[in-house]
């Protein structure tokens, strides 16, 4: 896959950030791995872009911090959704589902939805 445009990845990075956040607790650079993973390299996301998303994130709520000291004795800050941040990634969720189908019936490509099969 070629690389996405900086406006595309701004405009999921919440998404992806809370998505991620959703399965477990997690930390930044971590968060960068599994974006680099899950994207398989097509997004490179940097310190100087997750780091600011994070902070909004906190400080919208929708996103908390704690400090954990590792067995090395090194600090980490872990981020975990909250029950706001949840309610936020449903509702992205189903305006992204909305968005990718509209495209898909303008493409002319065939979706499926969840209760029938393809």
């Amino acid at each position: 896959m070629k690389s996405i445009s900086k406006e595309l990845v701004a405009a999921s990075s919440t998404m992806m950030i809370l998505s991620i956040l959703s399965a477990e607790e997690s930390y930044g650079y971590s968060i960068l791995q599994t974006v680099k993973i899950t994207t398989e390299g097509g997004w490179q996301w940097t310190d100087g872009m997750i780091y600011p998303v994070l902070h909004r994130l906190e400080k919208e709520k929708l996103i908390k911090s704690r400090w954990v000291e590792s067995e090395t004795g090194r600090k980490r800050k872990y981020y975990a959704i909250t029950d706001k941040g949840i309610k936020s990634l449903q509702k992205e969720k189903e305006e992204w589902q909305f968005v990718d189908a509209t495209l898909h019936k303008l493409w002319g490509v065939k979706t499926c939805n969840p209760f029938s099969l393809c």
